[in-house]
């Protein structure tokens, strides 16, 4: 059995599952942040130990835990450095410190992203491929690499940061600082931010948001789903943004099957995925596109107790390195 938690600035998500997925116990509670970081990890383990209750287990049977929690952590994954979501959470040892409030129970930490990839590859669409690329575009761009059956994380842990490799050389102004970034033309905020300047006044997707300084991609792919001229031109720059992006990881990485999430999975395949598969196929090689998957996101809602868990399937670096 194993112990999940995802840890988000305002809740905290945790489950006792089974190998092959299925949920023994779930519960999801208010992030406390009370300004003292360990006292924080302590009351989470005091939850953990409630829902392991709850599953009818003694603590002893599971066999990992494992923490989905917001970057950066240090090189090692024992530590949580500074993430900006979480006030307080400085250069936090959180895996050492559940670990001893849990009797020992061996302890795995992923950044979300990765243990999103890792839920997905486990339990959701990426379920029998060697090798995938999950990306989550929801107010950033996210992901997560697969690679020969073991995450990639790595010199700094910082793989997988898709959302800020360069689309555009000086292109828009992406909020990490930098410019012309994945994020900047695919992350959500940077669209609704895109639209309060670009949305027609009296258009449908202005309506659907009561008004365009409200206006998101939730209000454009509803009014693309239902015809809307100027929706239907968005989504058909987010499409060739996103196969420009995939093209490239493409080359690079040569998956099995890249696993979308979010805005892809709220769309769905007529106004998103066949569009960007056709465009993809378009720019490749015929024998790199042979075969290439590019699907939804399946877990959905449920995508933050499946991160916990196959956070606890992954790999430790110590792990990974005895076994090469």
């Amino acid at each position: 059995m194993l112990l999940g938690i995802d840890v988000g600035g305002t809740k905290v998500a945790l489950c006792v599952g089974e190998l092959g997925g299925a949920l023994r116990a779930q519960r999801t509670v208010p992030m406390q942040l009370s300004g003292d970081a360990r006292r924080d990890v302590a009351h989470l383990a005091e939850v953990a130990r409630e829902v392991v209750a709850e599953a009818g287990l003694p603590l002893a049977e599971i066999e990992a835990v494992g923490v989905s929690l917001p970057g950066p952590l240090d090189a090692e994954g024992a530590r949580v450095l500074n993430p900006p979501n979480l006030p307080g959470w400085h250069d936090v040892p959180v895996r050492d410190a559940l670990r001893d409030a849990l009797d020992g129970l061996p302890v795995q930490l992923e950044n979300d992203a990765n243990a999103a990839a890792l839920a997905e590859w486990h339990f959701g669409a990426g379920r029998g491929f060697r090798s995938l690329v999950y990306l989550t575009m929801s107010t950033g761009v996210g992901g997560g690499v697969i690679l020969d059956g073991r995450l990639h994380r790595g010199r700094n842990w910082s793989a997988g940061e898709i959302g800020h490799t360069a689309l555009v050389w000086d292109g828009e102004p992406c909020f990490c600082g930098l410019r012309g970034c994945v994020e900047a033309y695919l992350g959500g905020r940077a669209w609704a931010r895109r639209l309060a300047q670009v949305a027609p006044p009296e258009g449908r997707v202005a309506e659907l948001a009561g008004g365009t300084e409200h206006a998101t991609p939730v209000q454009v792919v509803q009014a693309a789903k239902e015809g809307d001229a100027f929706a239907l031109q968005e989504i058909g720059r987010f499409n060739g943004h996103l196969a420009h992006t995939l093209v490239n990881l493409t080359f690079t990485l040569d998956p099995d099957v890249f696993v979308l999430g979010t805005i892809v999975a709220a769309a769905g395949e007529e106004l998103v995925l066949e569009p960007v598969r056709r465009l993809v196929r378009e720019h490749l090689w015929p024998r790199i596109g042979q075969g290439l998957e590019i699907r939804a996101a399946e877990l959905g809602k449920r995508l933050p107790y499946y991160a916990g868990l196959g956070a606890a399937l992954s790999e430790s670096p110590s792990t990974e390195a005895s076994s090469a």
